[in-house]
């Protein structure tokens, strides 16, 4: 998505850094960091190595309030630069890019989003499972937990949880054993598989597997507390051969390929 606005030399790019791994990033992420004028980041979880090379300046959006950031966007946007404003995975999911965006509108800053690999998907991939599956599940939900940050009561887990859905719930490992409870009070069975994965991507991803019976537990005696994925769903434990996809059953006729087999 780009937003052209009344200063078409500077911009400002919210760039999808990806859930660690410093080559999950996008071409498109990766050039518009190298050749940025000035990057501010989430330093609390966008991995440093993507900026080794830069000669920047570099803020750290942890030590920032938004005003803060916005007066540092505007200052380098009205000299004719570009901004890097780099997030973890990607910027559209808790990335809170929105009160950023009209902020920018309001002063008439052009902005792009670039998308990037969330760690939902990263944590899939450390699993090497495939969170919709035939006859399983057709349907993810990405939530998080109430915490410091309320949570619509429509949305809360045990509303959420009648799905039975595959859930990837994120910024609550901390809060587990209320997680569990809450998925259990939504009609999850207790034998329901869950992965915690711990930074995934990075070199020190840690990976917990359990049931809602045991992975409180199990989390705890981990030590993991935070930046963790929460990864609930019967997909997730499943040994048996998943049932057969259409997309590639010999006898299913579609545009590219006609059925009927050998």
């Amino acid at each position: 998505m780009t937003k052209q606005q009344s200063k078409p030399d500077g911009k400002v790019y919210f760039i999808g850094a990806g859930p660690g791994a410093v080559d999950l990033i996008t071409v498109r992420g990766r050039r518009l960091i190298d050749t940025a004028d000035c990057i501010i980041y989430a330093g609390s979880l966008v991995n440093p190595e993507l900026f080794s090379g830069c000669r920047v300046p570099l803020h750290d959006s942890a030590a920032l309030h938004l005003d803060e950031m916005i007066e540092i966007m505007a200052a380098v946007v009205d000299q004719g630069g570009s901004v890097a404003r780099v997030h973890t995975g990607d910027p559209s999911l808790y990335g809170a890019i929105a009160e950023q965006i009209t902020r920018l509108e309001q002063r008439g800053i052009a902005y792009e989003v670039v998308p990037g690999v969330s760690s939902a998907f990263a944590a899939a991939a450390a699993l090497g499972v495939e969170l919709t599956l035939p006859e399983v599940t057709q349907s993810v939900i990405i939530t998080r937990r109430e915490g410091r940050t309320p949570v619509p009561e429509r949305e809360s887990l045990p509303r959420l949880g009648a799905a039975g859905a595959t859930m990837m719930i994120f910024l609550s490992v901390a809060m587990i054993e209320d997680v569990v409870a809450d998925l259990l009070a939504g009609g999850y069975p207790i034998d329901t598989p869950v992965a915690v994965v711990m930074k995934a991507s990075w070199p020190d991803q840690q990976v917990v597997t359990g049931t809602l019976a045991d992975i409180a537990a199990a989390v705890q005696s981990a030590g993991i507390a935070k930046t963790a994925m929460i990864c609930v769903g019967k997909v997730f434990g499943s040994k048996q051969p998943p049932a057969r996809s259409r997309l590639y059953d010999p006898d299913f006729s579609h545009g590219c390929r006609p059925g009927g087999g050998l």
